[in-house]
């Protein structure tokens, strides 16, 4: 268990995910994250050359991604300060959050920044040499729609590990279906009064349309409103599934930005002194071949060991749950209802940009616990290849 590792309340922020090729489609992911972080940071009045290092993480493909890690600290105003890139699919966030967590609490650094950034838009193609192929022909692959197609261990796509999952556990699409209309319930709470939970830890982002135009981005686009009527009339994705394009999430563009500091210095950063946000455990797993949505339940149990908790511990759980599937098996597994987590939204509405879904989920549990009074929050979510992620922190008001 960790116990010098923190994040000041306030010390984080997500951007609004916007469906993939919508408004966010042509920005490069690091230099847009790294820029609006150096607005944000600038709001604060803090001076970026605090962070003794940068994780950036990042899935996708950009132009001057070699230079990724240094390129985003120079961005972002801390230009003395070297940056790693971390690519590990849906469990990127985590896992830069984590590694930062490790190096704090071993004295390797006093406060590092974790950007999380993905385009899933205008994915790259890439081409690689064949000097065997006939005629000059050469190897290629669409780094984003090829990914979500096949997994080159598994054999298969992702939405059939869900599939394959949920024919093992008995899940019906009236259950997939069910879940996904509580989900979007869920979210529309975080919209009530004006966003005032959104606004909470989201900030606006601006992006330039051309010389002349830039355009201010407040809110989430492309979440599609969903009806108990709209989701009966929908097809499964693959012949006789059942997960619909309702019961499953959607690729997205967007960022976010976590601090993770000394509890001395998390004290000096807060928005509120009064709260403490520790980071305490982490846990990962590897689920059977083609059955990713297994992988959230050892990741949570890993997680929730090494904190010392029991899920009955947990005040707030958020999930990525990029198929209904998932949360359902979860729920089964652990003894929870499927009902009560992921309050106020999910990757399953708003939209899955990879490397910073996880961080933002991470964001509304410290932030639906801090309305709650404190407590612990758990987050857990499956990864590429079977695999899966979870975290352990202590909110204390």
């Amino acid at each position: 268990m960790l116990t010098k590792a923190f994040i000041p309340y306030g010390g984080y922020y997500a951007s609004p995910f916007i469906r993939w090729q919508g408004k966010l489609a042509n920005e490069n992911a690091i230099s847009f994250g790294a820029e609006t972080s150096k607005k944000w940071i600038s709001s604060k009045q803090w001076d970026p050359k605090i962070f003794d290092y940068v994780f950036l993480g990042l899935t996708v493909g950009q132009p001057k991604m070699f230079y990724g890690g240094p390129w985003a600290s120079a961005l972002l105003g801390a230009t003395e300060t070297p940056g790693m890139l971390i690519s590990q699919a849906c469990s990127t966030s985590t896992t830069c959050i984590f590694q930062a967590a490790v190096g704090v609490e071993t004295g390797l650094y006093q406060n590092a920044y974790a950007l999380m950034t993905d385009r899933c838009s205008n994915g790259p193609h890439t081409v690689w040499p064949n000097p065997m192929g006939p005629g000059g022909q050469v190897i290629s692959e669409d780094w984003v729609m090829d990914h979500f197609g096949f997994d080159p261990w598994g054999g298969t796509s992702m939405i059939q590990t869900a599939e394959n999952v949920a024919k093992e556990a008995g899940i019906t699409r009236e259950q997939c279906d069910a879940l996904a209309l509580r989900r979007y319930a869920q979210y529309t709470d975080a919209l009530a009064n004006d966003r005032a939970f959104q606004k909470r830890y989201m900030i606006p982002v601006e992006v330039k349309i051309s010389k002349k135009k830039t355009i201010t981005l407040e809110a989430d686009e492309g979440v599609i409103e969903t009806t108990a009527e709209g989701l009966a009339a929908l097809k499964p994705v693959l012949p006789g599934g059942v997960h619909t394009f309702g019961a499953q999430t959607h690729p997205a563009d967007g960022h976010c930005a976590v601090i993770v500091t000394t509890r001395e210095k998390a004290r000096e950063l807060s928005t509120d002194p009064a709260v403490k946000i520790q980071v305490m455990a982490y846990g990962f797993s590897r689920a059977k071949k083609a059955h990713m949505a297994m992988a959230v339940v050892p990741a949570a149990r890993m997680a929730l060991e090494k904190a010392g908790l029991s899920i009955a511990d947990i005040k707030v759980i958020k999930t990525h749950n990029p198929f209904a599937a998932n949360d359902i098996y979860l729920a089964d597994e652990m003894g929870i209802d499927v009902n009560g987590f992921n309050n106020y939204g999910s990757s399953l509405v708003y939209g899955h940009p990879q490397a910073p879904t996880a961080g933002r989920l991470i964001i509304e549990g410290i932030e639906e616990a801090v309305l709650l009074g404190g407590g612990y929050v758990l987050f857990t979510g499956c990864a590429a290849g079977d695999t899966g992620a979870a975290m352990v922190l202590k909110v204390a008001s």
